[in-house]
């Protein structure tokens, strides 16, 4: 799983670095690391219109949105 850390990075800098690691990774379940509710719905929204499946898990005041491709 590759993981990108864009807590405390404010928009659109989260969705650009998930779109980016998308792209390099393409097929690879990525974990994103955010710290706000805004960069959650964005880069949810992102994940759900390229075809991923997005779990939520809140940890230790961050949120960990675990991305996995769909087939």
């Amino acid at each position: 799983m590759f993981e990108v850390d864009v807590l405390g990075l404010a928009c659109p800098i989260p969705v650009v670095r998930v779109q980016k690691a998308m792209a390099t990774h393409a097929g690879e379940k990525l974990l994103v690391k955010v710290d706000g509710v805004t960069p959650k719905e964005h880069v949810t929204r992102l994940a759900e219109s390229k075809g991923y499946r997005v779990v939520v898990n809140e940890h230790k005041g961050e949120i960990h949105l675990e991305l996995t491709p769909c087939p």
